[in-house]
């Protein structure tokens, strides 16, 4: 008898089964579907409600302003205000995916609202055009909207994230003879076009064009499909002619119309096929008319609902108040002034248990629960019969129960299921427990407290995250927190959510007491981010308690900057240092830098080493005069002195600090001045000497390159300075510079000795080599002239080596085997001057000569 009651609610079109169960009893009051503009959102979505201006409608006891009213499915009220936008009367509203409804006014002006009938800035106007023409009509889809304008033009927003309106091309005929207007509208969403472009299809007079951003096409459908149905007429002729309704099918290969000779046609997109060709009895185009599913169309006329399938009679309903079609992807829901209901094909799984006559094994199995349940020996023999497909039985009472709306049924099939299953041996044991897990949130949104009347399959296609995500908007904290945790899902978006509408929620909480409740439910989910509930009590004037939440705050990426936002400077800088983070370090000191003045700044980052080391380096690079700022403030004067060095240094590699340029000057000022600041410390005597003496060597070096014309001097060493003015044959400037710096005689022989030989001026050589004994000896003499590769100035110095050491290298090293061994030989070295030689001149031909002696001296 169960399975009478069920089966008898349904409907049959040709060989399918429809069924129309109530979902909920409307709890709203006072409202007239007839009186309102209505948009329902999709997936259960809510349901806005506003008085519609286009009508002469009776106010009762209501007020003369209008209401914007959301209401959740079961006509929960959500939400209200008052109207009061200018632009013309509304044209039409609807909910985008991201549950945002889109009004759009006559002058093309776009308003937004959130499920809190909250406004959403900024408005958005559709263009110039649309507020000179007015618009007319707008169509809806997803996430988009086309409207026509009086002067027959077509604008498009594809994308409401974006909100970026354009026009589309123009529609052969409108544009040029005001008289056309278009018949009907009809959109196909950018995912099911071939150009990845949203298409309109515009009905003018008997044609029906396809407009993209591009151009506007002219299209037929003159082919039928379908050769032996009853339904089709005999005569189609060359066209279908002139439309009057028109829509697209949720997957976009099929579209139904509405012709001026009643006839409701449907026809493939791509092959251009009629599939459907059916007469209606009334004259007139339905009110609304939508897709149920893939399998039928439903048409509306006041009181009457018709459902239209390919094959077989129509199916009627009929109603004594007004309605609202709102399509699914699995059936239509039927909205009215007191009920909500859902059509839509009956399951296979659910025909096959519940279809009168039924013999199917999910039907025996779910009979055999019910013997069970009495005690019925017949129990045992419903299962045997079915032994063989029992896990097919058992699966279709677990796919059959997803698909119930009534609690009792889907406990009696989920037994029934489990009951099978205890008998097979080859079933998937956790589909049972999966279908549960889907059905108790499914039964929790449905509550019609909730009012979210999702079937299994939209809410599979829906994700259970953007369940969550919606329930969250709704401020359904509670249900969205129990149902993240029963699906093992994060908890931290919800409770995030519900600590910054908690904030909002309470502008006249003391801080500490609502610190504490946000901190009571903030601790239930690890590693949750309190700088992002701080940010959101700052953006609401709640300083103090951003304050105190960001102390809570673990991770100092996300803590610093925030700190920083709430003007907490000092709070950050040590946070930002305790870290040792020091991208975040330079954060501070960058912020704090511009707030604040220069000797707060320093007294600042003074006590804080990282950050001034940081500071330091930074400034040492990009900020000279600041840091000389920085270290007069601390006392630190030699640091100060250092920086004036370095600065005289940059200003030497300027181009124009040569030919005896006057930057020479100011290079000379700044060095002597970091030689004054050495000299007021002690431990710097050594840097105060060196500082003076470097200003003196420049201020010669400045007059030598003025006196001779050549800018090689400055920045040169004091040797290099003496080299060069001997090669310049400047004997007085180059003895000057050796008295000036007292070069010892040492360093002034070995240098003047190399200058004579780099410029080969060999009798000069040989007089300085005269003019008293060297204090160096001639090693200097010898030197140079190798170097210059003169072995025959080298003799007239190498027999005067005292050292029988460094005279038998020096003959070594140009080649005089011999006399090298002869000198090697009488040295007092143990042999090993000779024993080097005989390695170097082993594997040339030397090695003959140096072989006699080498042997007479072993």
């Amino acid at each position: 008898m169960a399975n009478v009651s069920v089966a008898a609610e349904w409907q049959l079109l040709y060989n399918r089964y429809y069924r129309k169960p109530e979902i909920y009893q409307m709890r709203w009051k006072h409202v007239d579907l007839s009186r309102n503009k209505v948009a329902c959102a999709s997936f259960g979505g809510p349901i806005a409600v506003i008085r519609d201006d286009s009508k002469i409608v009776q106010l009762y006891a209501e007020s003369a302003l209008r209401k914007l009213r959301i209401f959740n499915s079961a006509g929960v009220l959500l939400s209200e205000t008052i109207w009061k936008h200018p632009g013309g009367r509304l044209i039409g509203m609807s909910w985008s995916d991201d549950q945002t409804l889109i009004c759009i006014v006559q002058d093309g002006t776009i308003y937004r609202y959130n499920i809190h009938a909250e406004l959403m800035e900024p408005n958005v106007s559709m263009g110039k055009e649309c507020f000179e023409q007015n618009v007319v009509e707008c169509v809806f889809w997803g996430n988009g909207v086309v409207c026509l304008t009086e002067g027959g033009e077509l604008f498009c927003i594809s994308d409401f994230k974006t909100m970026k309106p354009y026009k589309l091309a123009d529609v052969p005929g409108l544009i040029e003879d005001d008289m056309l207007q278009p018949t009907c509208l009809a959109v196909r969403e950018p995912q099911y076009t071939m150009s990845g472009n949203v298409e309109v299809l515009v009905g003018v007079g008997e044609e029906i064009f396809v407009v993209d951003e591009d151009e506007a096409q002219s299209i037929r459908f003159d082919e039928p499909s379908v050769e032996d149905s009853e339904m089709q007429n005999d005569d189609y002729g060359n066209l279908i002619g002139a439309v009057q309704k028109m829509i697209v099918s949720p997957n976009g290969k099929f579209l139904t119309l509405f012709t001026h000779d009643s006839r409701v046609v449907v026809v493939g997109m791509e092959s251009k096929k009629i599939a459907i060709d059916y007469s209606c009895e009334s004259a007139l185009p339905p009110q609304q008319m939508a897709w149920c599913g893939m399998d039928s169309v439903l048409l509306y006329w006041d009181e009457d609902l018709l459902m239209v399938g390919p094959l077989g009679d129509p199916v009627h309903y009929f109603y004594d108040e007004p309605v609202i079609l709102i399509p699914e992807c699995d059936g239509v829901r039927i909205l009215s002034n007191t009920s909500l209901e859902f059509l839509q094909r009956v399951p296979d799984s659910t025909e096959s248990i519940f279809k009168i006559g039924s013999t199917s094994p999910a039907a025996l199995l779910y009979d055999a629960l019910d013997h069970f349940d009495r005690r019925s020996a017949k129990a045992d023999e419903n299962l045997r019969l079915i032994r063989s497909s029992l896990s097919e039985a058992v699966e279709s009472c677990i796919d059959a129960a997803g698909h119930e709306f009534n609690v009792t049924r889907q406990r009696a099939l989920l037994r029934a299921a489990s009951y099978g299953q205890a008998f097979s041996s080859n079933f998937q044991r956790d589909r049972v427990q999966e279908t549960c897990r889907t059905l108790r949130v499914l039964n929790a949104v449905r509550d019609p407290d909730i009012g979210i009347p999702l079937s299994i399959q939209q809410y599979k296609l829906l994700t259970a995250m953007v369940l969550i995500s919606r329930l969250i908007n709704a401020h359904s904290h509670l249900l969205a927190l129990r149902i993240s945790e029963y699906l093992g899902m994060n908890k931290e978006v919800v409770i995030m959510h519900w600590a910054c509408a908690k904030i909002t929620a309470s502008p006249s909480t003391p801080e500490a007491h609502l610190l504490e409740i946000l901190l009571d439910k903030l601790q239930l989910c690890r590693g949750i981010s309190y700088a992002a509930v701080a940010t959101h009590a700052d953006n609401c004037g709640r300083r103090k308690l951003a304050a105190m939440l960001v102390e809570h705050e673990p991770r100092s990426t996300k803590q610093v900057p925030l700190l920083l936002s709430i003007g907490e400077e000092d709070t950050a800088l040590v946070k930002a240092t305790e870290s040792g983070d020091t991208d975040l370090v330079y954060l501070v000191i960058f912020h704090i830098w511009q707030k604040r003045p220069p000797l707060e700044f320093f007294a600042m980052i003074q006590g804080r080493v990282l950050a001034r080391d940081l500071f330091v380096a930074y400034a040492r690079c990009h900020k000279h005069e600041f840091l000389k700022d920085f270290f007069l403030s601390t006392g630190q004067i030699h640091e100060v002195a250092f920086l004036l060095w370095k600065e005289s240094w940059e200003m030497g590699k300027n181009p124009m600090a040569s030919k005896g340029s006057p930057l020479h000057g100011p290079r000379i000022k700044l060095i002597e001045k970091a030689s004054n600041l050495f000299s007021q410390t002690k431990e710097h005597t050594f840097e105060s000497k060196a500082a003076e003496e470097h200003a003196k060597l420049l201020r010669i070096q400045h007059e030598l390159e003025v006196s001779t014309k050549q800018a090689i001097f400055v920045d040169s060493s004091i040797n290099d300075t003496i080299r060069t003015c001997i090669v310049l044959r400047n004997n007085r400037a180059a003895a000057k510079v050796k008295s000036e710096f007292k070069v010892s005689d040492k360093r002034w022989y070995w240098l003047k000795a190399f200058a004579l030989a780099t410029i080969k001026d060999w009798d000069a050589l040989e007089k300085f080599s005269k003019e008293k004994r060297p204090p160096t000896g001639f090693r200097p003499f010898v030197e140079a002239c190798i170097d210059a590769d003169e072995k025959a100035e080298a003799l007239k110095y190498i027999p005067k080596l005292s050292d029988l050491v460094e005279r038998g290298e020096a003959y070594a090293r140009i080649g005089m085997a011999k006399e090298a061994a002869d000198a090697a030989a009488q040295a007092n070295d143990g042999g090993e001057l000779l024993e080097r030689f005989r390695k170097t001149f082993s594997q040339n031909a030397i090695f003959d000569t140096l072989k006699m002696p080498f042997q007479g001296v072993s």
